[in-house]
């Protein structure tokens, strides 16, 4: 069992809903609390998106009525995860403090008729949020309910704004970074068309596109506003640590929007969120599909390299097809997780989501998805002591880096879309891979990938060079180590900071549409044919580096083009390896190269089954599988061992129904 500080008894694997009882009366809360605990529902989320609800006014405050809720649910034995709901901020905020409204890129002020339309950095702001999150956690810090406090909900998500007090805060940002002027204009490269800086009041606020801000001045703003949300989030684990110290934290990041998300690797590293959290959204198709691999790829770059269990703090309800939340929660917990908080228990009833399903129907009826989850929590608890939550054993790094994410969208494949490549090459495989943070990992893994790194600092390259020396193996992508820490690309040889490490010179790059036209008469066909270990392998990419080899040695090349250009070559390195791709990450070179990789460096392979089954020894006894297809699968063994959700008895193996899992206790 887990204990929270408030004293909170919390099983190994906890099954949980978000609810909402400031949408409903007392009497609802009664029966709906009793309808959980018979479904085994152990833990509920409350308060976000309530701010209003809880201060109507400004420092009027109404509590009595959440008394009730968090009484009512100790009562019937469930948790609360109890969210700070300081966004969205109330209209009375906006109104006292016009400063925290958005202002669009063209200067045009939003009026907040939607979440998230607030400026988090804006004084005022913070001010009447770090209140109303000191008021809500002296209240119930000791509450015997009380399993975690959520700090905020989906942070980073919502319009920036362009406002002029933004504006005023970038500029202080930047001179606290640069000291000068003149040091400002080196890092923004001041003397291109004519934009050099006089003085700190000539800064506007750039935005991403075309002809609207040079990259180097993006990147920096992008840094800005990433930094304003982190230390927004710091003042609210202040306010948590000063008046409730030693309760969980958790949180619901939100990672499926492009450029809304901010660098989270500061606070994930810092360790102070103790169970980072996220939805989990994979869509309502079949398991199988790319969405379940999407959403673990979200899970992954919210925990980087932290080794406490993960929360689902939302969980897919909504469009899930029958079946498809079971398979969602057994494929979540090979990642680590530990809570499958269902968004949500009730169908909506008003406001922008009341179509969106719940496990009980508008009128208080139960549906089938609550009978799913009734289902999940019955496994759940056969579960208890078996190794869960999952602690992976990663032997694999998959590099991401935020500065990239921004720097990459001008090219015509960002790196976290390279990222989640190479992720889902490394999960196909059953094994662990961790992403993380170059520049604050420690590298202590055999294997690591560097998918399109495009932002690469002396820190950053400094590790790598470190992680090859000391005998890992590296391996390298097109797009990687193009740009130094401002944005700009590298005067010396590339991969920057990295040519020596890899043994090779990268030049310009080839558009393969125009080269297969002029070689091979194919129009508009961007793909290469590469040369691969003896054999010929197609693969799509719309450009390729020019790559001299200087130490390293030659691994593929282009067929059908003059010249046969290299595309992957190999470097030794003090004790390691360091490959690199001249391509961006593509599986049909990916998974060769890490079946190579990954045999020449002892890493032993995961379980082996079927094509479509996930699977993970959890410890030296226990072995969790999933079936993502259709059909049922055989699942060969050796030895003898028995099924503890089914409970049955199995030699040498058996089958695993379509869309199944099973945990197997090897004798």
């Amino acid at each position: 069992m887990n204990r929270s500080a408030a004293g909170q008894d919390l099983p190994d694997l906890i099954v949980g809903a978000n609810y909402h009882p400031h949408d409903s009366d007392p009497a609802t809360w009664r029966r709906d609390a009793a309808m959980m605990r018979e479904a085994g529902i152990r833990l509920v989320r409350l308060g976000h998106l309530a701010w209003d609800t809880f201060e109507p006014s400004d420092g009027v405050f109404t509590f009595d009525w959440f008394d009730e809720v968090m009484d009512l649910m100790q009562d019937h034995g469930i948790a609360v995860v109890l969210d700070l709901a300081v966004r969205p901020a109330p209209l009375w905020l906006h109104r006292k403090h016009p400063s925290i409204d958005v202002v669009d890129a063209n200067g045009d002020r939003l009026y907040p008729n939607h979440r998230y339309m607030d400026d988090v950095g804006d004084p005022a702001f913070r001010s009447h949020a770090m209140r109303f999150a000191a008021k809500v956690t002296e209240r119930y810090a000791a509450h015997p309910a009380l399993a975690a406090f959520g700090i905020d909900n989906e942070p980073g998500d919502g319009p920036i704004s362009y406002s002029e007090t933004v504006r005023a805060r970038f500029i202080a940002w930047l001179q606290e970074k640069y000291g000068t002027v003149e040091a400002l204009n080196t890092a923004w490269a001041g003397h291109r068309w004519s934009r050099r800086i006089g003085d700190f009041a000539d800064v506007g606020l750039p935005k991403s596109g075309a002809y609207t801000g040079a990259p180097e001045r993006v990147l920096d703003f992008r840094r800005f506003v990433s930094h304003e949300v982190e230390t927004y989030l710091g003042e609210l684990l202040d306010v948590v640590d000063a008046n409730a110290p030693g309760v969980l934290t958790t949180t619901n990041m939100w990672y499926y929007a492009d450029g809304k998300h901010f660098d989270y690797a500061p606070l994930a590293y810092s360790g102070r969120i103790t169970r980072a959290g996220n939805g989990f959204y994979p869509g309502g198709t079949a398991i199988g599909d790319d969405g379940l691999r999407g959403a673990l790829f979200g899970m992954a770059r919210i925990q980087y390299e932290n080794t406490t269990p993960f929360w689902c703090t939302e969980f897919t309800t909504m469009i899930a097809v029958p079946g498809s939340i079971r398979k969602s929660a057994y494929a979540s917990l090979m990642l680590g997780n530990q809570l499958v908080c269902g968004w949500t228990w009730q169908t909506m009833h008003a406001g922008e989501e009341q179509f969106l399903q719940g496990m009980v129907d508008w009128d208080g009826r139960p549906n089938r998805k609550l009978d799913e989850y009734r289902r999940i929590a019955a496994e759940f608890a056969k579960l208890q002591g078996r190794s869960f939550p999952y602690r992976s054993r990663p032997e694999i790094a998959v590099a991401l880096d935020f500065p990239s994410q921004i720097a990459s969208a001008a090219l015509p494949e960002r790196h976290d879309a390279q990222a989640r490549t190479a992720f889902d090459a490394v999960l196909d495989r059953n094994l662990d891979a961790r992403l993380v943070d170059l520049a604050r990992s420690g590298l202590d893994y055999k294997l690591l990938v560097i998918p399109g790194v495009l932002v690469l600092d002396e820190a950053a390259a400094a590790r790598v060079r470190d992680f090859v020396e000391r005998g890992g193996t590296a391996i390298m992508t097109s797009y990687s180590a193009t740009l130094n820490a401002d944005g700009q690309a590298f005067a010396a040889t590339r991969p920057g900071r990295l040519d020596d490490v890899f043994g090779i010179r990268v030049g310009s790059y080839e558009e393969t549409a125009m080269l297969n036209e002029l070689a091979l008469g194919r129009t508009g066909v961007e793909q290469l044919d590469v040369e691969y270990d003896g054999r010929t392998i197609t693969a799509a990419t719309p450009r390729f580096d020019l790559v001299e080899p200087g130490s390293a040695d030659v691994l593929a090349r282009a067929a059908g083009l003059d010249g046969r250009p290299a595309l992957v070559t190999a470097n030794r390195y003090g004790a390691g390896r360091a490959v690199y791709v001249a391509l961006p990450a593509r599986r049909e070179i990916l998974d060769p190269l890490l079946d190579a990789e990954l045999a020449r460096l002892g890493v032993a392979p995961g379980p082996q089954v079927p094509a479509g089954v996930m699977a993970r020894a959890l410890d030296d006894r226990h072995v969790l599988y999933l079936n993502l297809d259709a059909e049922p699968k055989p699942i060969a063994f050796h030895g003898k061992g028995t099924g503890v959700l089914a409970d049955a008895r199995h030699d040498g193996g058996f089958t695993l129904g379509a869309y199944d899992a099973e945990v197997v206790a090897f004798e």
